[in-house]
């Protein structure tokens, strides 16, 4: 077996894509006692989002506020569900250097803020359809609140 070009760290979080984020929420705290988290409005993702820790993982909430956008698209197309998944690895900056290099089609070039830390995509056309958020291990959020 070669060497793998990322080693895993953990699964930081399982994403889902949803119409109405407080119905949402409503319905995993009044099923799973839930605590409610925070909801945060990312401008630049053109979503809200909360994020909930469940034992040494987090679920991930979004709801698109523009109807263009890539949420929203995914939520028409596909209908609400699992959005992305995501890991954590050391030294992102570098695993997507190695990455490029090695042909995986990135969605991002560089590592950028987001809910749950520095955050790059990995296009799901290189990981068989499925969108793989990667979070840099030493700026992740782990936060009941968040």
């Amino acid at each position: 077996m070669t060497e793998p070009l990322c080693v895993i760290q953990n699964l930081n979080h399982v994403c889902l894509a949803v119409n109405d984020i407080e119905e949402t929420l409503d319905f995993y705290q009044e099923t799973f006692g839930i605590d409610r988290p925070e909801v945060k409005y990312l401008e630049d993702q053109a979503v809200l989002a909360a994020l909930v820790s469940i034992g040494g993982s987090q679920l991930e909430f979004i709801q698109p506020t523009d109807p263009d956008s890539g949420v929203a698209n995914f939520i028409n197309n596909r209908g609400e569900g699992m959005h992305h998944i995501c890991f954590e690895v050391e030294n992102l900056s570098e695993k997507l250097k190695i990455f490029s290099g090695a042909g995986v089609k990135l969605i991002d070039q560089m590592p950028r803020d987001g809910l749950s830390g520095q955050i790059a995509f990995i296009h799901p056309k290189s990981t068989r359809g499925v969108l793989v958020e990667l979070v840099d291990k030493s700026s992740t959020v782990r936060d009941k609140t968040c």
